[in-house]
């Protein structure tokens, strides 16, 4: 297909701004029509019932069943979605998450979906599924959005408005964009396929299940107040001094820089310095997974009186990075989990005195760094799979960009 320059020539202003001639305007209830979800209650939940499609069930456009519900409903009493439908959040708490989409194949195929999730069915579903992810789309969902509570409703959705080609273009500018979705999906499930392998060498080396070539030594125990200790780098405090403040997220996300403020701007007026290498441990959050290595990234940043951060005693015991993938495995978070306390698993609070006498069976310093090698490069190779997809996905909003307003055409033959 041989793109086609844009000239002024043969386009029209309307609206939405300058479109070509032979396009028109128009809405999502001239094109087709919105269905609305299943209303259940908890005691409807039924592991032998329909499988809902919540919003948990949508994921980079995709369609996931990772975090699955079903109910039990007669057939007849829900709307089941069929190949082709976009299913769309139309509710949520974070509004955020208010309008994000995925077109539902056919694994999804005849499945319910929840109250706060909307369906929309058209025969123009193919090309309508790209518009979907514009800031045409977006535009519309924050116009709409309820003054009080992060929800649209059906009323609204059938009166967004879009460019619309005619169907011959549509259909071939919609098989040009799934050329490139197909791209991306591609490496995404090789990138899934990777991280798997990462977690099982990691379950196996961790564990000593497995062993390096030429490395045969026993393991030895040792408890964690043997292995490190506590390190303490309080911040002589400026009120004009420009402070660069990190966090740790969540499950092994690793460390983040959240904000820089200056001392004037920080209500508490109590920081401390992190150092590459240290190993930070959040006091409210250790037992989901927030703790991470310091990295030269995060060199001198500093961090608030709600993380421990740890050295080795001894560098000729401990590698720091070996502890941090350590750090990842289910055993590390049940080891946290048993030295937390609290009456609610979201407020509980970590006892780092009753951690240190937790123990962890380790080989020796050469094994370590073999093993922190092996899993660097399974994560590294990771990282670049990422990278690529990344630029894949750059490169098709810059050609949506031109595709979906008309800027550039494609020749129809």
């Amino acid at each position: 297909m041989e793109a086609v320059e844009k000239h002024k020539r043969g386009y029209k202003k309307t609206k939405l701004g300058l479109i070509p001639e032979s396009w028109s305007i128009k809405q999502l209830k001239d094109l087709g029509y919105v269905l609305s979800g299943l209303t259940y209650k908890p005691n409807d939940i039924d592991n032998n019932g329909v499988l809902v499609l919540r919003s948990s069930n949508v994921n980079e456009r995709q369609i996931i069943f990772e975090d699955n519900v079903f109910v039990d409903v007669n057939e007849g009493g829900f709307n089941p979605v069929r190949k082709g439908d976009i299913l769309i959040c139309v509710r949520n708490g974070s509004k955020s998450l208010i309008g994000k989409n995925a077109k539902i194949n056919e694994q999804a195929e005849g499945m319910a979906f929840g109250a706060f999730m909307g369906v929309y069915r058209s025969v123009h579903n193919d090309y309508l599924f790209h518009l979907f992810d514009t800031d045409y789309y977006y535009r519309e969902i924050h116009r709409n959005l309820g003054a009080t509570i992060n929800s649209i409703n059906g009323s609204n959705l059938k009166k967004f408005y879009f460019p619309l080609p005619e169907a011959s273009e549509q259909k071939v500018i919609a098989k040009c964009l799934n050329t490139w979705d197909k791209a991306i999906q591609d490496i995404s499930k090789l990138i899934g396929c990777k991280r798997l392998q990462k977690k099982g060498l990691m379950q196996q080396l961790l564990s000593g299940k497995k062993r390096l070539k030429g490395f045969n030594d026993e393991w030895t125990t040792w408890t964690y107040q043997e292995l490190f200790k506590k390190v303490s780098r309080p911040v002589a405090w400026d009120d004009n001094e420009i402070y660069d403040l990190i966090s740790v997220r969540r499950r092994s996300g690793g460390l983040f820089h959240r904000d820089s403020l200056k001392g004037e701007k920080i209500l508490t007026k109590s920081l401390f310095t992190a150092k590459t290498g240290d190993f930070l441990m959040s006091k409210m959050q250790i037992l989901h997974g927030a703790s991470g290595l310091v990295t030269e990234e995060f060199n001198n940043m500093k961090i608030s009186g709600s993380y421990i951060a740890v050295i080795p005693q001894n560098k000729g015991t401990l590698i720091m990075e070996y502890l941090n993938w350590y750090s990842q495995t289910p055993y590390f978070y049940h080891q946290t989990y048993r030295s937390s306390y609290g009456v609610h698993i979201e407020k509980m609070t970590f006892n780092f005195k009753l951690f240190k006498k937790e123990e962890i069976e380790l080989p020796g310093i050469e094994e370590q760094q073999a093993i922190v090698d092996v899993l660097n490069a399974a994560q590294k190779e990771i990282d670049l799979l990422i990278q690529k997809r990344d630029q894949l996905k750059e490169q098709k909003k810059g050609l949506m960009q031109k595709l979906l307003t008309g800027k550039k055409r494609l020749n129809i033959k």
